[in-house]
């Protein structure tokens, strides 16, 4: 008679490789787990520029936009693309740049092809080799991928042709025209343009070993430093190259190694260098906070006023509350354009039991 011992650890192996030959497939066959989008044409109004998506990549007239691709994330991926598509004036005049880790860049790069046919994009592979050693654990797992540093390198991955971009994290969506947010000027040496929000407590994404080290935190002094989330950035390529802002992020994180002075992955090197100097943009640009906080998944309600770009920072995603039936009710706003089939086969369903 077998033992409970090697019973438990036999099924165990079972479990684990039928969880990895499963997400392998699944990863392999990701295009076919999407439906096609909707081929989205330019306006009457719009500026004619290449065809050649090539050319595109570098033509300062398109609007540049930057994601990561991450196979945890592609589904929020694939329904951020649709919703700017869908809201956008001149869809074909956007340029998708999409960043992935050399293992997923290929297969990413196909499914994006399969639902978007018609889709400007090019996919670079982000080196995660030039920042695993500066990451430090964070409040939340999902926070120390390196891809998620990746918005730290973008004048460095990006070619020195693309002049402008606006970074977003996949779990937005955008429900207003994104030629908007492109078209928002900064001034003077402004670097980055993003929400801010001066009525936080900016004092608690920093450790009080660092109020406390002069050193440390004299980089606010003369400043006025405000909380911004780094998920929705409008980012100027050309000054962030001449300031130098890579290597400034990297030192700070190189000095966080040492003495432990944040909790919160990649945000705080940017508060660090930008905070108190960012563009301030209007608030509809990042209904942000809807996933809940980093520790416990809440349900958020929007805030006040308008809103042009919804996200789910925070720890529950849409996707995954909706599939495993306890969606918030932000989530309604996020599937309609989600186009995963599962997704929609339960649109479906629910909307044939409404009928009868």
């Amino acid at each position: 008679m077998m033992s409970d011992s090697r019973l438990i650890i036999i099924l165990v192996i079972i479990s684990t490789t039928f969880f990895t030959v499963g997400s392998i497939r699944l990863f392999k066959d990701a295009s076919s787990d999407f439906m096609e989008a909707p081929a989205y044409q330019n306006g009457p109004k719009c500026s004619v520029l290449a065809k050649n998506r090539l050319l595109l990549a570098c033509d300062p007239s398109a609007v540049h936009i930057a994601m990561t691709l991450d196979p945890a994330y592609l589904r929020g991926t694939v329904s951020a693309v649709n919703s700017i598509l869908k809201h956008t004036s001149c869809p074909q005049n956007i340029f998708f740049h999409f960043i992935a880790s050399a293992s997923s860049h290929g297969l990413l790069a196909k499914t994006l092809s399969s639902v978007f046919p018609s889709l400007s994009f090019k996919v670079y592979t982000f080196d995660e080799t030039i920042v695993k050693n500066l990451i430090s654990s964070s409040i939340r797992q999902a926070l120390d991928s390196p891809l998620n540093y990746a918005r730290s390198y973008l004048s460095e991955i990006l070619s020195s042709c693309v002049h402008r971009v606006i970074y977003l994290d996949s779990d937005v969506i955008v429900v207003d025209d994104i030629k908007k947010l492109w078209e928002i000027s900064l001034s003077g040496s402004r670097t980055i343009g993003a929400p801010e929000y001066c009525h936080a407590n900016f004092t608690k994404y920093f450790s009080d070993g660092f109020w406390s080290n002069r050193k440390l935190s004299s980089v606010f002094d003369s400043k006025t430093p405000c909380y911004f989330n780094t998920g929705v950035m409008v980012i100027d390529l050309d000054k962030w190259r001449d300031g130098d802002y890579t290597k400034k992020i990297e030192n700070w994180m190189k000095i966080q190694k040492e003495e432990r002075i944040y909790e919160l992955g990649s945000l705080p090197p940017f508060l660090l260098v930008f905070s108190g100097e960012i563009e301030a943009i209007d608030h509809q640009w990042n209904q942000h906070g809807l996933g809940g906080d980093n520790i416990v998944s809440s349900c958020r309600s929007l805030h006040p006023g308008p809103v042009s770009l919804i996200h789910w920072s925070g720890k529950g995603k849409p996707w995954v509350r909706l599939d495993d039936g306890k969606p918030c009710p932000v989530d309604y706003l996020w599937a309609p354009y989600d186009l995963h089939k599962s997704q929609r086969q339960y649109l479906q369903y629910n909307q044939e039991l409404e009928i009868l």
